[in-house]
Order: C-alpha cells, then structure tokens, then sequence
C-alpha cells in the first residue's frame, strides 16, 4: 500500500460521495489502511484518526451521514460542495 496523504483519504471520500464506492469498499479500504497502511507522517494524527472514524462506518451506532462526510474533509483540510445537474 502507497504512503496514505489527506489527498489519498479525500480521494476514497469523495469516490463514495460520488456513489463510485460503496459504503462497505470505503469501509474496508480504511479497515486495510489502519492495519496495513503508512501515513503521511505530516498529519499523522488527523489521517490516522479519520481513517479510524471511516473504518467503524459500517457499524449502525456510526453510520457515515453527510454531516460526517463534511466534518471529515474538514479535518484534512478540505471541503464539500453540491452540484445540481439537469440529466
């Protein structure tokens, strides 16, 4: 597994808000980052920690709202904005 950066995190984020990543790949993608992954050592605390919070999203008193998605990117630095698109 690659050096894991915020960009890395926001990247997964974004793919699973973009519904390109299910909520159990995005799950599994942090489970295997916390066990397997390098973190930038930049922003050790802040990747570890919202790798960790992405890692129980799967479990129901967690959960991954959109409140969640947007505090998290936050974190690293980042943040959401909407788009509405006519088909």
């Amino acid at each position: 597994m690659k050096l894991i950066t915020c960009e890395t995190v926001v990247d997964q984020l974004s793919a699973y808000l973009r519904h390109e990543l299910s909520l159990d790949s995005l799950v599994a993608w942090a489970e295997s980052a916390m066990m397997d992954g390098e973190f930038d050592p930049t922003y050790l605390p802040t990747i570890r920690d919202v790798v960790a919070r992405i890692g129980v999203a799967d479990v129901r008193a967690f959960g991954l709202t959109w409140e969640d998605c947007e505090q998290l990117l936050s974190q690293l630095g980042y943040s959401a904005q909407v788009s509405i698109v006519i088909r």
